[in-house]
């Protein structure tokens, strides 16, 4: 999407702040996880390949209203569409993979599957990015903006022609009510699962922090049209992560923890070097959230016993827009008295203080109830 490495910067260029800025990622936050818990259960209920064709649709309206109605009203009502769209996507692609690998005996393949999609989504994005200086360059923010209400617009017949079994055989009938108590039921009851959820919400809730990279790279001296070049750094290092994550798919919680932790000093060390080449480190963190958010979502999905897979992601997912939410309260409410790079920095304290939790609360490979 053309739209990511510069969206930030096409706020703060209609005269936005920070602060202003900041709201707008709380208005998405805020719809996302309203919607997360109740869309989730809609998807295992009704058709997760649907939802994530209307997802995309929304999205798409979204960026042409930032494209030919550049205001705060605009892009505050951008991000009530894109904040629903993100509710419907989240958890239904991952559930509707498991489940039709589970119908094919080949749950152990979904670590490498959704890591070679991830990698594709990606390099895809990479290649946005890459596209994303000379069309700014050329078109500016409106040729932007007109390519990726393109792209949201192609997701729709690909969503369409995914596989997918009934959903009523899977769910006891396909009752909405029904599927979504038995997914509470199972965050509630299944401590394993209960566990993993928080663990999962609190780490990759930081990873918020990526609508701040464009602004933290013109703060280290880049200027707006290298801004999309130096953003692809994060974004190849998170590839590299989902390429090599099956690899990395039987990983001790110790193990894991150190990356992260890691991650978070690499962070709090970079974002205040003032030259553009502390995107290397802050590139490494990212590699590191990723792995995480693969690994731990994996095994998630193999300590789920009941049928509603879909509604349980959900709540892991709305517990991340809660993270997210924090992240987003606390750059609007310091911006007044703090630069972005320091606030970033900030960010590698919880990421460090994660590894606790992650030694105690990650599930074992091959984990079930």
């Amino acid at each position: 999407m053309l739209f990511y490495p510069v969206y930030a910067l096409l706020f703060a260029d209609f005269g936005l702040s920070t602060g202003q800025i900041s709201s707008l990622f709380v208005i998405w936050s805020v719809v996302s996880f309203t919607l997360e818990i109740p869309s989730g259960a809609w998807a295992d209920a009704y058709s997760r390949r649907r939802l994530v064709a209307i997802g995309a649709l929304l999205r798409a309206v979204a960026f042409a209203l930032w494209t030919f109605f550049p205001s705060y009203l605009a892009f505050a009502a951008g991000f009530v569409l894109w904040g629903a769209s993100t509710a419907m996507t989240s958890g239904s692609v991952e559930a509707l993979v498991y489940d039709e690998l589970a119908s094919a005996g080949a749950t152990d393949r979904y670590v490498h599957t959704v890591g070679l999609a991830q990698t594709t989504a990606l390099v895809a994005e990479l290649v946005a990015m890459g596209l994303a200086a000379p069309a700014y360059a050329l078109g500016g923010y409106t040729l932007v903006g007109l390519a990726s209400i393109a792209i949201s617009l192609a997701v729709v017949p690909v969503a369409l022609s995914f596989p997918e079994a009934p959903r009523v055989e899977r769910t006891g009938g396909g009752s909405y009510l029904r599927t979504l108590r038995a997914g509470l039921a199972e965050v509630r009851v299944n401590r394993l699962v209960s566990r993993a959820v928080l663990l999962y919400a609190v780490v990759t809730g930081m990873g918020a922090i990526d609508e701040y990279v464009p602004i933290l790279a013109r703060d280290m001296g880049a200027p707006t049209a290298l801004v999309p070049l130096l953003f692809v750094l994060p974004v190849a290092a998170m590839a590299v992560a989902s390429a090599l994550a099956d690899r990395w798919a039987e990983i001790s919680a110790a193990r894991l923890a150190a990356a992260v932790a890691v991650g978070g000093v690499l962070l709090a060390a970079s974002a205040n070097t003032g030259h553009p080449a502390g995107m290397v480190a802050v590139a490494l963190c990212f590699a590191a959230l990723e792995l995480f958010d693969i690994l731990t979502e994996a095994r998630i999905q193999e300590a789920i016993a009941g049928p509603a897979r879909a509604t349980v992601l959900s709540v892991a997912g709305f517990g991340q827009e809660v993270a997210a939410l924090a992240v987003y309260a606390g750059f609007g409410l310091g911006s007044a008295a703090l630069p972005v790079p320091v606030l970033l920095a900030l960010v590698g304290v919880p990421l460090v203080l994660s590894g606790g939790l992650t030694r105690r609360w990650l599930p074992p490979a091959g984990s079930s109830s």
